[in-house]
């Protein structure tokens, strides 16, 4: 018997010397893995959307050394009361307004400062779109018309074979997928436990191969679309992400800090939705786009695709939301009027006709709430008929 305990015991201090090494083996993985499971907890979903390389692995977006671009102070405006109880309703960190170019309004909440580097969220699939823009452009890409797998042959064979770069731009891929942020088995939050162990992004999109509908036909927002766009941007550039957005928008508009993006366990950029950048700096970007392309002095995104990637295209449901080339519609937009948008309440919406550009920042466990989206746009309005 006492052999026996002996043994026993030899077993269990092996057991556990094992699960310490394997725990500082993999200690970066899994205090990775936590710390995902605990992102958007109430107590913590402020900090963490202010600190995501505590999640995830990122890389630096240089910003170039020049200087900071100047965003000048304009008068003060005075916010209607419903912004008010709205900015406390939705959990905003963060609220900038410029109109006429000039800063109007400026506030941080929740312990937020200006010095944040807030999440972006899907508001990332804009600024990617951009990029395909100046791509074509240069010539880099032939048409949108093209196949994903010209670019991107990895997808051969995926359920992304057949699919055109003007399909993934619109969301009608036709791909199944699950984004359902609150079912731990959706195909989101398996793409986001990939992300979190260092997994590869570029793989998990090429495993795809369910379609719930022929590429063209129907639209459905689809987030690892813009996944499939990047590694097309890739092919046809021959550049990471980082070093692509850096060089071709970010530096030239003079940003105050330098930006970074998530990235997967390949050092590959998490293209739609990884990018943190201070609350000046999305509004940096938002002028630019409401001023067609145009910043600084130089124009940094061709117009005719701030034209026409910024109305509706997509073959969206009659009086639902309006697409168009990675960028939303109110499903009665007015003329100039769009917005990027990434859940959990970020924004840069643009009022072109009104020459205003609002940037909200939030983070709002409510938002899949059924009228919250409206009543989100509806604030926006009402800030910028206050102007």
């Amino acid at each position: 018997m006492r052999r026996i305990l002996k043994w026993a015991g030899r077993v269990l201090l092996a057991l556990v010397l094992a699960l310490v090494v394997l725990g500082l083996w993999k200690r970066e993985e899994i205090t990775r893995l936590i710390a995902v499971n605990t992102l958007f907890s109430e107590e913590k979903i402020v900090a963490n959307f202010s600190g995501m390389g505590r999640a995830f692995l990122t890389v630096p977006v240089p910003r170039g050394d020049g200087p900071v671009s100047d965003l000048p102070q304009g008068p003060e405006m005075t916010l209607p009361a419903d912004v008010i109880d709205w900015v406390e309703t939705r959990n905003v960190t963060s609220l900038l307004v410029l109109h006429n170019g000039r800063i109007t309004h400026e506030s941080y909440h929740l312990g937020t400062t200006a010095q944040d580097r807030r999440i972006s969220w899907s508001v990332a699939k804009s600024f990617l779109a951009a990029l395909i823009g100046i791509s074509l452009e240069r010539g880099e890409i032939d048409s949108l018309d093209d196949p994903v797998t010209r670019y991107a042959p990895r997808l051969a064979g995926s359920a992304y074979d057949g699919v055109t770069l003007r399909q993934l731009l619109q969301m009608t891929s036709g791909l199944e997928f699950d984004e359902d942020y609150l079912d731990y088995d959706s195909d989101i939050n398996r793409m986001g436990r990939v992300l979190a162990l260092g997994g590869s992004m570029d793989g998990f999109a090429a495993g795809l191969s369910a379609r719930a509908a022929p590429p063209g036909t129907r639209w459905k927002y689809v987030s690892i679309d813009t996944h499939a766009l990047a590694m097309a941007l890739r092919g046809a550039t021959g550049r990471a992400l980082p070093s692509l957005l850096s060089e071709r928008i970010i530096a030239p508009l003079g940003l105050e800090a330098e930006p970074d993006y998530i990235t997967d366990g390949e050092g590959v950029a998490f293209a739609l939705g990884g990018l943190n950048l201070t609350t000046r700096d999305y509004a940096r970007f938002g002028l630019m786009v409401a001023k067609m392309g145009r910043y600084g002095g130089q124009q940094i995104v061709p117009t005719g695709w701030i034209a026409a990637s910024t109305v509706p295209s997509a073959p969206t449901p009659e009086g639902a939301l309006q697409y168009g080339l990675h960028w939303w519609m109110p499903a009665d937009a007015r003329e100039g009027e769009f917005y990027a948008h990434g859940i959990y309440g970020q924004y840069i919406y643009i009022d072109r006709t009104r020459d205003a550009v609002i940037v909200v920042t939030s983070a709002d466990r409510g938002f899949r709430e059924d009228g919250v989206r409206e009543a989100n746009i509806d604030a926006l309005r009402s800030i910028v008929a206050a102007l």
